[in-house]
């Protein structure tokens, strides 16, 4: 289950859904490994073509909307009998400058990407829990939660992301689970931490792509398959000893964008 929400006005335009770029990717290479996916997305048009390409159930919901969300989880437990994994997709960047972050802009962008992301675990949960071979949480964080990228109130946001992720990885772990007498084989929790990545959310500004590929040691942006791969193996069972983790896919950027020749050259 994919759950995406997503707006992206200060790097030039509306950004990823289900329906779209990041949320897309990860449902159609879920969908090709064998996964019955539902795509959730707040363009309901764009969505069900999306699900009609691909192949799963289309749901629309607004994240800050908890009913929404509740209406979707329990519509695809209806059509699959099950879930097992969730996919939180959500983020909203406005880039608003820091001097006029107010109580408004704080909620516009940090409520969807922080506290939905949450609502969308909450309403999960249940399901989650008594998964047969234990549930699997990915959430689609970024570097921006990583380090100094700008963008504060989307950066923050992230930031708490990482946080959330390791603090349930060890509250549904089996052995927590265990103590409080539950049979369950637990939830594994991680996130994958995108550098750019080649989506709407960049609208017609090809060449901006170009000049930020060229910060990259691995020389280009990413694609939204990049992140979908690494989404697909955390949430498989190759992936059965991994919790807890922060994972970068970000083409080298943690590493340093620039070569000392670089710096030293100023080219």
């Amino acid at each position: 289950m994919i759950f995406s929400h997503a707006t992206f006005r200060g790097t030039g335009g509306v950004g990823d859904g289900a329906a779209r770029g990041i949320g897309r990717a990860v449902a159609a290479r879920l969908g090709a490994e064998g996964a019955a996916v539902a795509l959730v997305d707040r363009d309901e048009a764009a969505v069900a073509a999306a699900a009609e390409e691909i192949g799963g159930l289309a749901l629309t919901c607004d994240v800050t909307d908890r009913s929404t969300v509740d209406a979707a989880v329990a519509a695809v437990v209806a059509r699959y009998g099950r879930l097992d994994v969730l996919v939180n997709n959500v983020g909203v960047s406005l880039g608003t400058p820091f001097e006029a972050i107010d109580a408004a802009a704080w909620q516009e962008q940090a409520g969807p990407t922080l506290h939905g992301a949450v609502g969308c675990v909450q309403a999960a949960l249940p399901h989650l829990l008594a998964a047969p071979a234990g549930g699997s949480v990915v959430t689609i964080g970024s570097v921006n939660g990583l380090a100094a990228f700008g963008d504060i109130v989307y950066s923050a946001a992230k930031a708490g992301l990482q946080s959330l992720t390791q603090n349930l990885a060890v509250l549904y772990s089996r052995r927590e689970l265990a103590r409080r007498g539950s049979d369950s084989k637990g939830i594994r929790f991680n996130l994958v931490a995108p550098g750019t990545v080649r989506t709407a959310a960049w609208g017609e500004r090809p060449a901006s792509l170009d000049r930020l590929a060229r910060q990259y040691p691995a020389g280009r942006v990413g694609e939204p398959e990049d992140i979908a791969a690494a989404v697909a193996f955390l949430a498989s069972d190759d992936a059965s000893w991994i919790t807890g983790i922060v994972l970068p896919v970000d083409g080298g950027a943690m590493t340093g964008p620039l070569s000392f020749d670089d710096l030293v050259n100023d080219r």
